[in-house]
């Protein structure tokens, strides 16, 4: 009888746990502001992109809050739309409903940061893609580079408000990995070389200042997300029979 699979935690969310615990435990309240970062790596063990992989999760709960230089704050509770759209994104189902939303969203964010992009956002769009193409061409997973390439975008608008959009959703609309690794199918590499031939073609219309071509690109990589989705949604169902 094969051995029964048991639920793995990752690292990153064991210590968003540990902070949750924090907070809780010694009664922080709105404003109140956590410790540095060097001194939570010591506090819980672990290394900087852990820690920070850690602190994203919580932003996108809309539990805490970064000031761009001053540090992590205790965020104030969120509305009611806020919580529907932080919604856990833990299936197939709910990822391609969360790519539709972002596909309404990032086609317009692009043909403003088309537009408003400056030399040094143009710079962090392609830190950005330079980041996630090493990863593909290692056969490393890039989820969270991923994330950061479209957040890039987001940075590009000079609008607060898309930002905070994507973060609110968070790299849980990206759990391509997990959920191949909870149905027990292997990793598929050349994934995320194919996608980072996508990002290439959105990051070259963005530096070409065309909006039509960034549209269009943003819109096929989304669309195509949600194909991708489905055909896993139909290799797990093959895989179970």
């Amino acid at each position: 009888m094969p051995p029964i699979k048991k639920n793995k935690t990752s690292l990153p969310q064991q210590t968003a746990e540990k902070i949750r615990r924090r907070i809780h435990t010694q009664g922080m309240k709105v404003g109140d502001k956590l410790p540095t970062e060097p001194n939570l790596m010591v506090e819980f063990n672990v290394s900087r992109t852990v820690l920070r992989e850690a602190i994203a999760t919580l932003k996108a709960e809309g539990l805490v809050e970064a000031k761009q230089g001053i540090g992590v704050f205790i965020a104030q509770p969120k509305a009611a739309l806020t919580l529907l759209l932080q919604k856990s994104t833990q299936t197939l189902t709910d990822t391609i409903e969360s790519l539709e939303l972002r596909t309404a969203v990032e086609v317009e964010a692009v043909a403003l940061a088309v537009a408003r992009c400056s030399l040094a956002q143009e710079a962090d769009l392609y830190r950005c893609y330079d980041a996630y193409e090493k990863k593909a061409q290692n056969g490393e997973i890039a989820e969270q580079e991923d994330f950061e390439f479209h957040l890039a975008i987001a940075r590009a608008t000079n609008n607060q408000h898309f930002i905070d959009f994507l973060e609110l959703l968070g790299k849980r609309t990206i759990p391509r990995a997990r959920l191949r690794e909870e149905a027990g199918l292997p990793r598929d590499p050349a994934m995320e070389i194919t996608l980072n031939n996508e990002h290439k073609a959105i990051l070259d219309a963005i530096v070409a200042r065309d909006t039509k071509a960034a549209q269009q690109a943003i819109r096929k990589h989304l669309h195509n997300g949600c194909e991708r989705y489905r055909a896993l949604m139909r290799e797990i169902e093959r895989s179970k029979s």
